[in-house]
C-alpha cells in the first residue's frame, strides 16, 4: 500500500495487460480511470478494481481519436484528483504476411498502436508538466526493437513508440523536468489478443515462447510508476535474448526468423476469420468479457527472473 492512493489513467484496460496492471494498482487502493472502447470488458475490469479495494472510473475510449483522450483525461481529473500515472497498454494488430494487409488496416493499426500510445503521451504531459509531477509508463514489446514475420504493422507501430518515447524522455532531461517517462518492454504475454486480433494465417496465431502470465507485465508497469527515472525496464527472457540477438548477429537472426518465424507463430486449430477487434471492439455490449488471460495459462510463466533482477538492481541503485 502506498502512503497516499494516486490517480492511474489505463488505456487498453479492459483486458490483458491493463486489465492486470489495474488490478494490481487497484490492491494498492488507487484511484483508476480504465480506458477502452469495450463496454463489457470495462465494466469487468471496474468491478475487478473495487473488488481489490481501489476507485474505479469506466471511461469507453477509442485511443485513435485525440479529443476522445485528452476528454477522458479532463474526465479522470474531474472526477478522481490530479493525475499522477497514466499508462499506455492499447494496442491492435493484424497477424498476416505485409503484402496481405490492406492500406486501410495498416493506417488503422498505426492509428491505435502508436498514435494511440502519442496521444496518451501528449494528454499526460499537458497536466503534468504544469504541476511538474507524474510518471507515465508506455508498454512496450521486444518487436519495438527487433521485429518479425507476420506482424509487420505492430512491429513498426512499436518501433515508432520507442522512438517517440525517447524524444519526450530527452526533452524533459533538457527542461528538468519532475515528470518522467518510462517504457517497460514485453516478452510474449498471454493475453486475449491471440482469439480476437485479425488474422489471415492458415492456423490460429500464439505467442512465441517462453510466454508470460499478464501480471508478471502488470508487477512491472506498477514497479516502473514508482521508480520512472529509468529509461526501459526489460521483463522476460524472449525480450532480453531479442534484444541481445539483434545488437550481436543481426543477421544470424534474420535468418533464425525466416526459417522459425511462421510456425512459432501459430499452432494447431484453424484460424478465425473476420476483422477482429480491428474496428471495432469484441467486448462490446453485447460481446463476452475476455479478462486479462487468453488461452495459453498452461504454458505461461508466472514469474520472471528478469524481472525480478531489474527490480532488484534499481532497490539497489537507489540506496546508492
Amino acid at each position: 500500500m502506498t502512503d497516499e492512493p494516486k490517480t492511474v489513467v489505463i488505456t487498453g484496460a479492459s483486458a490483458g495487460i491493463g486489465r492486470a496492471a489495474a488490478r494490481r494498482f487497484a490492491a494498492r487502493g488507487d484511484r483508476i480511470a480504465l480506458l477502452a472502447r469495450g463496454r463489457t470488458g470495462l465494466a469487468a475490469a471496474a468491478e475487478d478494481v473495487r473488488a481489490a479495494g481501489g476507485r474505479a472510473l469506466e471511461i469507453p475510449t477509442d485511443v485513435a481519436d485525440y479529443e476522445a483522450v485528452d476528454a477522458a483525461a479532463t474526465r479522470a481529473e474531474n472526477e478522481l484528483g490530479p493525475i499522477d500515472v497514466w499508462v499506455n497498454s492499447a494496442f491492435t494488430s493484424v497477424f498476416a504476411p505485409f503484402d496481405q494487409i490492406h492500406p486501410e488496416e495498416f493506417r488503422r493499426v498505426t492509428d491505435v498502436t502508436y498514435l494511440g500510445s502519442v496521444h496518451g503521451i501528449r494528454a499526460a504531459l499537458l497536466r503534468m508538466r504544469a504541476r511538474d509531477r507524474g510518471a507515465i509508463v508506455q508498454v512496450g514489446s521486444a518487436l519495438g526493437d527487433r521485429s518479425i514475420p507476420l506482424q509487420s504493422a505492430y512491429c513498426g507501430a512499436k518501433h515508432a513508440v520507442n522512438g517517440v518515447v525517447e524524444a519526450v524522455r530527452v526533452e524533459l532531461l533538457h527542461d528538468h523536468s519532475n515528470v518522467h517517462i518510462t517504457v517497460v518492454q514485453a516478452p510474449a504475454v498471454n493475453t486475449p489478443q491471440f482469439s480476437w486480433v485479425l488474422s489471415r494465417l492458415p492456423r490460429k496465431p500464439q505467442p512465441v515462447p517462453p510466454i508470460y502470465q499478464p501480471e508478471v507485465l502488470a508487477d512491472a508497469i506498477v514497479f516502473a510508476a514508482d521508480h520512472p527515472r529509468h529509461k526501459q525496464y526489460w521483463v522476460g527472457a524472449s525480450t532480453v535474448g531479442t534484444i541481445v540477438a539483434q545488437r550481436l548477429a543481426p543477421r544470424l537472426l534474420d535468418r533464425y526468423l525466416a526459417r522459425t518465424g511462421y510456425d512459432s507463430q501459430q499452432t494447431d486449430g484453424e484460424s478465425k476469420r473476420g476483422t477482429g477487434n480491428l474496428w471495432s471492439p469484441l467486448d462490446g455490449l453485447e460481446g463476452p468479457d475476455y479478462g486479462a488471460h487468453g488461452e495459453f495459462d498452461d504454458r505461461a510463466h508466472a514469474h520472471s527472473p528478469q524481472a525480478w533482477l531489474t527490480r532488484a538492481l534499481t532497490s539497489i541503485g537507489r540506496k546508492h
